[in-house]
């Protein structure tokens, strides 16, 4: 399997959802239900006042971040996910999704609670640099960030643990770890805000 050396494009996620509504099988997948259950279980705080999911697709874990959230925004670069993200979570008005290929572009705001799930490794290693400052920019005093990632093999430009420790190690100055789980098939990481240490 030959490895994408750079940031993955929207014309990839864009073939991926013009042949399959679901190509990553989010809403049927038992690896998937059980990864948003460890996910949700780990994190900090009961409740949010405003969240933000980049790389939401078609809502699944969306639908269950908006029970712990006041305001939450799911971010997406296929806007064909995001119409399926739409109709998912209809009947939870405090969530909105915006249409954005990270880390270029970013919403409007201050979060206390980002999630990255399986997102960080569509990018190269620069772009991940970038994306861990535009969180770092973000994130309110004391704010939560989960990271979560397949570890299998893939072939995009990095691997789930090379995703996530380059993340956790360009936010070095203003997130600290404070859980760590694995599995067979996934690695999830909680940092919280610390303050930030200039460069």
């Amino acid at each position: 399997m030959t490895r994408f050396t750079t940031s993955l494009p929207p014309s990839y996620f864009e073939g991926q959802y013009a042949s399959d509504p679901d190509p990553w099988r989010f809403a049927s997948s038992a690896y998937e239900h059980a990864k948003y259950a460890a996910t949700l279980a780990a994190l900090p705080a009961l409740r949010y006042a405003s969240g933000l999911e980049v790389g939401c697709s078609i809502g699944v874990l969306t639908e269950s971040l908006a029970a712990r959230c006041d305001a939450l925004i799911g971010i997406d670069v296929a806007e064909v996910a995001l119409e399926q993200a739409r109709r998912r979570c209809a009947a939870w008005p405090h969530v909105r999704f915006e249409q954005a290929q990270v880390p270029a572009a970013w919403p409007a705001g201050r979060f206390d609670l980002i999630v990255l799930s399986e997102v960080v490794y569509f990018l190269d290693g620069a772009d991940v640099a970038h994306l861990a400052r535009r969180v770092g920019d973000s994130l309110q005093p004391g704010g939560t960030v989960a990271l979560v990632h397949w570890t299998g093999e893939t072939h995009y430009p990095l691997s789930g643990d090379a995703a996530a420790d380059l993340f956790m190690a360009t936010s070095r100055g203003w997130l600290r770890p404070i859980h760590r789980s694995t599995s067979d098939a996934y690695r999830l990481d909680v940092l919280i805000s610390a303050e930030r240490i200039a460069p």
